[in-house]
């Protein structure tokens, strides 16, 4: 047996025992023992459930191609909850207990969203990791070029393929702007910019994207992120979320 990789791997272990996410540990568990017992025995790989946010189902499905995760399972809640932010935690436990006992692992992808840190509280109790970062917006960035982005302009409103894909639905008609435009002042007075992350090269995306700027009275920027850390988290690479205090941060 070649020793060199072995090593890397049992290094691999040891750095995911000492501060990895779970699911990367038992990834390289698996991968071990495939390792050591040689690549023609089947190793089946850890099950794992995913629950998302409806607005990054596509995506998710991207990077479960991409990435060949024949073993994840992928349950979404609706993408409207946004606007109802409460209702988010325990539909997440919802599912959770549905879950347990079928799959070996379980990840949440969502960002606080408006929960008031309710939603890690719910995690926490469960027992279940989610993605880094407060906002969805977020997942697709790499680390801090979120965060760089809000100290730049902190009146930015973020699009992403969804939004724009749904912007008159979730936004126009979500918010009630279709009925009383009057409001556009009060909701979007503060911003002075949007910025479109975009996840693929689309031009006709990004024609609507503009658009959509404009109806909003806003100037416009893109940023192609591609799937990000989403992508990365979901092929069991890391960037868990460890919540902290919401409330002491104020």
């Amino acid at each position: 047996m070649d020793r060199e990789p072995l090593a890397r791997m049992l290094c691999a272990t040891g750095s995911a025992r000492s501060g990895g996410s779970p699911y990367s540990l038992l990834t390289t568990r698996y991968s071990l023992l495939n390792h050591m017992c040689g690549d023609d025995m089947p190793i089946r790989l850890p099950k794992t459930l995913v629950i998302a946010c409806g607005a990054l189902a596509r995506e998710l499905l991207d990077a479960k191609r991409l990435n060949n995760l024949d073993h994840l399972d992928i349950t979404c809640l609706p993408a409207i909850w946004h606007n109802h932010p409460e209702k988010i935690p325990e539909g997440v436990r919802a599912k959770i207990k549905r879950a347990r006992g079928k799959y070996d692992s379980i990840l949440c992808l969502y960002g606080d969203c408006g929960t008031g840190g309710m939603l890690d509280a719910v995690l926490k109790e469960e027992n279940v990791e989610r993605i880094e970062g407060d906002h969805c917006y977020a997942f697709y960035s790499q680390p801090g070029e979120f965060d760089a982005l809000m100290e730049e302009e902190i009146g930015t409103f973020f699009l992403t393929d969804y939004l724009v894909r749904h912007f008159d639905r979730l936004i126009l008609q979500g918010l009630g702007l279709d009925r009383y435009p009057q409001l556009m002042s009060t909701y979007f007075g503060h911003y002075k910019r949007v910025v479109y992350l975009a996840q693929t090269p689309d031009a006709a995306l990004e024609k609507k994207a503009r658009k959509a700027a404009e109806r909003l009275g806003l100037a416009f920027e893109m940023r192609f992120t591609g799937l990000g850390g989403l992508e990365t988290f979901v092929a069991g690479q890391g960037r868990a979320h460890h919540p902290t205090n919401f409330f002491a941060r104020n």
